[in-house]
């Protein structure tokens, strides 16, 4: 692959949309390629349709295993009709989530076990995996706060409670842990400004080395 795949971590009320659009906006005019901007469950059309099953309704509409089929299942229409090609024309694509998300709250959080999620990213995701994940860290309770927007139907998420978040919140930090060649730890408690700042700062290296 020639381009440059960032992908976007976080609980609910983290930021990620902010700091992909100011991100993106600086990338701009640090690439060579173009920008290419994408989301999870989400992207092509197909996958919305699938996203609209998964983060609205009651919470317990479906179970975890469940939950990892729909998202592997919107996640490879996303990867083969928009982050493939993307990345093959030499662009700098930017993910709001990508499988780490279904390792969090359908495996670690969920209970799906490691060896379905595995398999999933194996032979759904052809071993695509993210060159930088920027985990963007917060308080579950700040975050839901922030997350809360009367207009918002997509609340499925939202509506699993404090503990389900904290332990979300602790599953990211342990796959960061994990896996620190490919992950930034945000602190995403801050103001939107100093957030993007330490981000653009961490990236310019990786950038630079891939141009």
């Amino acid at each position: 692959m020639s381009g440059i795949f960032i992908s976007f971590e976080g609980g609910e009320g983290s930021g990620k949309t902010t700091q992909i659009k100011l991100l993106s906006n600086w990338i701009m005019g640090q690439w060579a390629g173009r920008v290419t901007q994408t989301r999870e469950p989400g992207g092509t059309n197909g996958a919305e349709l699938i996203r609209n099953l998964l983060v609205t309704g009651d919470e317990k509409r479906w179970d975890s295993v469940t939950e990892a089929l729909l998202m592997t299942a919107s996640r490879r229409d996303n990867l083969m009709r928009i982050i493939k090609p993307a990345l093959e024309d030499g662009d700098a694509v930017i993910t709001d989530r990508f499988y780490d998300s279904t390792s969090v709250y359908q495996g670690i959080v969920g209970g799906a076990s490691a060896e379905l999620i595995n398999a999933l990213n194996s032979l759904c995701l052809d071993e695509m995996t993210p060159d930088v994940t920027i985990l963007l860290d917060i308080d579950p309770q700040l975050g839901l706060s922030r997350s809360t927007r009367a207009e918002n139907v997509e609340t499925r998420f939202e509506n699993k409670g404090l503990e389900f978040h904290q332990k979300v919140r602790a599953g990211y930090l342990e796959l960061a842990k994990a896996h620190p060649e490919r992950f930034m730890v945000v602190d995403a408690s801050r103001n939107e400004k100093v957030i993007h700042d330490d981000i653009i700062a961490r990236l310019t290296p990786v950038l630079k080395a891939r141009s």
